[in-house]
């Protein structure tokens, strides 16, 4: 008697065992795969802080509209910078303004679209390292691809659909971590504190890019911890 209601006794605790450990990968999995702004605080964000930069020589309704809530920004691989004295490459950017940082965990997010044929175009970046001007650059590729720099792969097949974009900041640990559709994509060291801003739009790579390049934008947020 005492043997039949042990060996129930045991098949229920392994049976307990595995549903505990069933409980606990699936709390993880919402963890790795959950809300990326879960803890954060919203920070004021109003159409002031979106400061549009474009090239120099055309007007801003030639390279940017908005409606419907929607941004969005072109620019041509022949255009001025956005400045006359500059020297980077064209760009139709938002400039996140008014809330740079230089310590503490911060957030950006937003709803990106590239159309197809969009290709060595700087979507999204947080400008700013104690080492080079940017700690983070996010570049559309050929069939889609997201990469960080010409580098590291992100993502994949990211064309013609709106995608989630998180991107964290975490200055005092220094580490930057990036999510797409709220899955975490991509993890890596930043570049050392200084005057951090996140951007998003187009900025043409140094090399190998389409003639035009186009991005838009909706639902753009920050957060802090």
């Amino acid at each position: 008697m005492c043997r039949s209601s042990c060996n129930n006794y045991s098949i229920l605790s392994i049976s307990m065992f595995f549903l505990l450990l069933l409980c606990v990968d699936n709390s993880l999995e919402v963890v790795a795969y959950g809300d990326p702004t879960l803890g954060f605080s919203p920070v004021p964000l109003t159409q002031a802080n979106l400061k549009l930069q474009k090239p120099y020589d055309i007007p801003l309704d030639q390279r940017y509209s908005y409606e419907h809530g929607i941004h969005r920004l072109w620019v041509y691989a022949d255009d001025k910078p956005h400045e006359p004295t500059s020297h980077t490459q064209p760009r139709t950017e938002i400039r996140i303004s008014g809330l740079d940082y230089n310590s503490g965990v911060w957030q950006f997010e937003g709803y990106g679209f590239v159309p197809n044929g969009t290709s060595g175009a700087t979507i999204a970046q947080i400008h700013g390292a104690a080492h080079g001007a940017t700690t983070l650059i996010l570049r559309i590729y050929n069939s889609g691809e997201m990469r960080y720099y010409s580098r590291d792969l992100v993502a994949k097949n990211l064309y013609d659909k709106w995608f989630r974009l998180n991107i964290i900041h975490d200055v005092d640990g220094g580490t930057v971590s990036v999510f797409i559709d709220g899955k975490k994509k991509f993890h890596t060291k930043d570049k050392g504190p200084g005057d951090l801003y996140f951007k998003c739009g187009v900025y043409a790579a140094p090399a190998n890019i389409s003639y035009y390049m186009e991005s838009r934008w909706r639902g753009i947020k920050i957060y802090r911890l």
